[in-house]
């Protein structure tokens, strides 16, 4: 999953000395730490910004798969699908914007908030009803465990 525009609004709080915080949604914390691994999902996180935020929530809701600073978030996903030993048909991504698309293109099940930009919204398999940081992720996990 990506995270600015996903499992955030996709506002950045910035102060004189950088990024200031990050708001997310607990029923998304709630699907990725409880949900996920119920099912034997792992959950992973390729993002290209960098931010002690995401670290500190990733280590909070257990996520190992952190990737951080991947502007070609392809390499990354095909490394993680490697490690995992799977095929991207075995794989589902959720993401909101123009880098996420190349990922999202080789994955089985694909999902988006509902304020995605437009170009991922016509390739989205499910387009959520919520918005990036206000549930969108809990909403496809749910649909992903729905349809297992």
């Amino acid at each position: 999953m990506d995270v600015d525009g996903t499992l955030t609004d996709g506002k950045i709080n910035m102060g004189p000395n950088g990024e200031v915080f990050k708001s997310f949604d607990i029923k998304d914390g709630y699907g990725i730490n409880e949900m996920l691994p119920a099912h034997g999902i792992v959950p992973a996180i390729i993002t290209g910004r960098t931010s002690q935020i995401v670290a500190n929530r990733a280590a909070e809701l257990h996520i190992t798969e952190l990737h951080q600073g991947k502007h070609d978030k392809l390499d990354t996903l095909l490394a993680i699908m490697k490690k995992y030993d799977c095929t991207g048909a075995n794989v589902a991504y959720i993401g909101d914007d123009i880098l996420d698309i190349v990922c999202m293109e080789q994955c089985g099940l694909v999902g988006c908030p509902a304020d995605s930009c437009s170009q991922v919204k016509a390739i989205a398999h499910y387009i959520c009803r919520n918005k990036g940081g206000e549930g969108a992720v809990r909403e496809f996990i749910e649909h992903i465990i729905g349809n297992m």
